[in-house]
């Protein structure tokens, strides 16, 4: 199986994943430069983290102009397999290709600490190697992760809730969402189910001496989700 990560100017988090896919889980992985049309025959892109084109206007708001996302979203359009870390999530959001909005962070400050999720759904590709109501700790990094979306379709995208922020039993309360997020929400998945947004950085929850692999799970369940749909 082939990664290809997107390279915007700005985005720093996009060696990190290189390291985890190429160097943690020796998957074959490419960088995509955010000028090119060209995804390099890969069969999961990574929009990662980071701070692309300085988060001028609004994060996200200019890297959804690059020539790479008509290559993104024909490639999401068709079933092929993408995740927007962070950053990412919110370009995604900002091209139309995932559905809502992100705001400021509640209470206006950046947040940069471990938080705890809750797996809400595991019949995606993104988290078949996750328990249904497991809880699983990923570090967070932004300024403006309080996810929106307007009413008329909020109950559309709570069918599509895979990742949630909670407590460390699991709760579901104001008390652990460290954004204002509606629903408590840290990832969806398209209708489809090809397509990951997440908030929380995987990058940094996969091996034990960052403190948590949890997020090198969500990477093995694509490998895994692929391998087995190659062999049917």
């Amino acid at each position: 199986m082939k990664f290809g990560i997107v390279v915007f100017p700005g985005s720093d988090c996009g060696y990190d994943c290189h390291h985890v896919l190429s160097q943690v889980l020796e998957a074959e992985t490419v960088f995509i430069w955010h000028g090119d049309k060209n995804l390099k025959n890969c069969d999961c892109v990574v929009l990662p983290g980071g701070f692309s084109y300085g988060d001028y206007l609004r994060a996200g708001a200019l890297a959804r102009f690059s020539p790479v996302m008509e290559a993104v979203k024909e490639f999401a359009e068709n079933g092929g397999l993408v995740i927007g870390i962070c950053n990412g999530f919110q370009v995604l959001t900002e091209a139309g290709i995932l559905p809502g909005a992100f705001l400021p962070n509640r209470g206006g400050r950046f947040i940069c600490r471990h938080v705890y999720l809750r797996v809400e759904n595991n019949q995606t590709p993104f988290t078949l190697l996750f328990a249904p109501g497991e809880v699983i700790k990923i570090p967070i990094a932004h300024q403006q992760g309080n996810f929106f979306i307007d009413s008329p379709h909020q109950e559309e995208v709570k069918k599509h809730i895979v990742f949630r922020y909670c407590g460390p039993q699991g709760e579901i309360d104001s008390r652990y969402n460290p954004n204002g997020s509606w629903e408590n929400v840290a990832g969806i998945v398209s209708r489809e189910g090809n397509i990951l947004g997440i908030m929380p950085h995987l990058e940094r929850a996969a091996e034990e001496i960052l403190g948590s692999e949890d997020g090198r799970r969500v990477f093995l369940s694509v490998i895994k989700w692929w391998e087995d749909k190659k062999w049917k």
